[in-house]
């Protein structure tokens, strides 16, 4: 089991810890409800140190990436990110990820942490006819989340860049409480607003205490993962492992925006012939209606009891107060509005196939 650089100051937070993708991870520290709210409502912070972070360098560095990633990153720009995925050979995905563009010939990949050996592996068998320059940065970096409507406001006064002016999935590499070098990165996987700092082990201390110091008059507070789980969910972010692995193409799980037929990537022919045919299944939103909680690997199933599929993630929606959550089920039952019953113990619970996201902003 790996330790975060910042385990301690988690254990002595009160943080619960738990094991997660090899880590010593914090899962919550008051309760998955109260920390789930000061996210969508003020300001919260995330370490997910445990996250993969490669550097991809040289004049092939582009050609690497759009060989095996399915968004087309020839349209970064220094200073934009990307959320792209990358396909297996079998029609699957081997993780999601996203592509920073650093400098003209410099690239960062952020990767899941249950996958940073497999990732690492996948892209190095397809550089060996290209010849990037690559290198596995994630032992020696932290990452935190500060998300949240507040974020902006609460941490203006640590950098002199102007936050506000950062843009969704752009990023300035830049001072930030009182580290020269940080990439401030207008990301996040909550839904709410906020930035993703990527920093080195030694500087994460430092940054963490001061942003708690100038977060403290805006009711900042350390969460934990199991409120990042609510708030992706809320927005229909897919989970690596859940949602999305090696057996879900990222047609069916309503990646299509993500996959780029522009250009020729791994298994390119296949996913453009499932995208023109139409998938066989696909991923969508439901809400219970009636009480229950929806959980990952109920059966989901017709009116008549018979299985048409399976629960990948589900909850209790803290901001919605219903059961949510994500599954497979075919074409014919994915439309909105469409009738299922998710199967939980004895009973078969009626749901109903939503638009997503499920959090809109008017729930405020």
């Amino acid at each position: 089991m790996k330790n975060i650089p910042l385990n301690d100051t988690h254990i002595q937070s009160g943080a619960k810890m738990v094991s997660f993708a090899g880590y010593n991870m914090p899962v919550q520290y008051e309760g998955v409800n109260i920390e789930h709210e000061t996210v969508r409502k003020g300001v919260g912070v995330f370490d997910v140190s445990h996250m993969g972070e490669f550097l991809i360098e040289g004049e092939n560095a582009l050609e690497l990436i759009q060989r095996v990633t399915s968004n087309d990153a020839s349209k970064l720009t220094i200073g934009r990110a990307q959320y792209s995925c990358l396909p297996n050979e079998e029609g699957g995905i081997v993780d999601d990820l996203i592509v920073y563009r650093i400098k003209e010939n410099t690239y960062l990949l952020v990767v899941n942490a249950s996958n940073i050996e497999k990732d690492w592996e996948w892209i190095s068998k397809y550089n060996q006819g290209i010849g990037a320059q690559m290198r596995n940065l994630s032992d020696d970096y932290a990452l935190l989340a500060i998300q949240g409507p507040k974020a902006v406001e609460a941490m203006q006064q640590l950098t002199s860049v102007d936050l506000s002016a950062i843009k969704y999935y752009h990023f300035e590499v830049a001072d930030f409480a009182g580290i020269p070098h940080v990439i401030i990165s207008a990301t996040g996987y909550t839904g709410s607003g906020g930035f993703e700092i990527y920093c080195k082990n030694s500087e994460v201390k430092q940054i963490w205490d001061k942003v708690f110091e100038a977060g403290q008059p805006y009711g900042i507070k350390p969460i934990g993962l199991a409120a990042r789980d609510t708030l992706r969910l809320e927005m229909g972010y897919c989970l690596y492992g859940n949602d999305i692995d090696d057996t879900t193409s990222p047609i069916e799980a309503g990646l299509g925006w993500i996959t780029k037929f522009t250009k020729d990537f791994v298994n390119a022919e296949t996913l453009k012939k499932e995208k023109e045919q139409g998938p066989e299944r696909k991923l969508v939103g439901f809400e219970l209606l009636e009480r229950g909680i929806p959980r990952q690997g109920y059966d989901i199933v017709d009116n008549n009891g018979k299985k048409i599929g399976n629960v990948t993630s589900g909850t209790m929606s803290p901001s919605l107060n219903k059961g949510i959550g994500l599954g497979y089920v075919p074409p014919v039952f994915a439309e909105e509005g469409s009738i299922v019953n998710i199967q939980i113990r004895k009973n078969a619970v009626q749901a109903k196939v939503v638009k997503l996201p499920f959090y809109k902003k008017e729930n405020d």
